[in-house]
């Protein structure tokens, strides 16, 4: 109508989705990511979860944990640009084909990841060090699954302070979002609001020569062509 606007600076966008059922995430889902830590390519789909606190704003702080016991703080922040597919349609069992009728729409996930947590600690479970508070920046809007002209062939992009850290184009998955949304609902019932993150590209900071992690004061930028922007600061 033209009405009821408001200046974009004068909003606070909150992620599209607060609090999903589920957030469910893909790890080594592109071929370029594989390829920078010299892993074979998985023959399945290798799932893991985030808890839904962990959903913050597009443009919210992303916060670096402090606990008050030291060895219980991560040190090494990094920073995942990732596809996410939201669910608009309850499914178990669902056929491949028949997969995106069950999606609402795209929006741009980072996956935020404490290194040391996920890789040496807790087991060597991934958990804990995907799932701080704030460790899942969301948005900044659904685009609707009609909107987008091929969600298999769009640039998706992470940059820290400026410098370019990730580029990769969603043609790269190995497993597609038909093919994902199928395998998880498997194991589970898929719910609308449910949060599919499809994996990251190459590019992360941990497989970099030498590691390169997030500190405060660090701006990290994800996008993907169609989706938008969101743009966190590390606090």
């Amino acid at each position: 109508s033209g009405q009821h606007r408001v200046p974009r600076a004068t909003a606070q966008l909150l992620a599209p989705v607060g609090d999903p059922e589920k957030v469910i995430c893909v790890g080594l889902n592109y071929h370029d990511h594989c390829q920078e830590q010299a892993v074979k390519v998985p023959k399945e789909p290798l799932i893991f979860s985030k808890f839904p606190s962990a959903i913050t704003g597009p443009f919210d702080d992303i916060v670096h944990p402090q606990d008050t016991t030291p060895l219980l703080s991560p040190q090494e922040l990094d920073w995942e640009v990732e596809l996410a597919a939201v669910i608009g349609k309850r499914g178990r069992h669902i056929e491949e084909a028949a997969a995106l009728e069950h999606v609402l729409g795209f929006t741009v996930a980072n996956d935020v990841s404490a290194r040391d947590w996920q890789m040496r600690r807790n087991g060597r479970q991934w958990l804990l060090g995907k799932t701080f508070d704030t460790f899942c920046p969301l948005g900044p809007a659904i685009v609707t699954r009609e909107a987008v002209a091929d969600v298999h062939n769009l640039w998706i992009r992470c940059s820290v302070n400026g410098h370019r850290m990730q580029d990769s184009n969603t043609r790269h998955l190995i497993f597609g979002v038909p093919a994902l949304v199928a395998w998880v609902s498997r194991f589970v019932t898929l719910v609308p609001g449910d949060i599919l993150l499809t994996g990251t590209p190459a590019g992360v900071g941990v497989f970099r020569k030498p590691p390169v992690f997030l500190k405060r004061g660090d701006e990290v930028k994800c996008e993907i062509e169609e989706l938008g922007t969101i743009c966190n600061r590390v606090v």
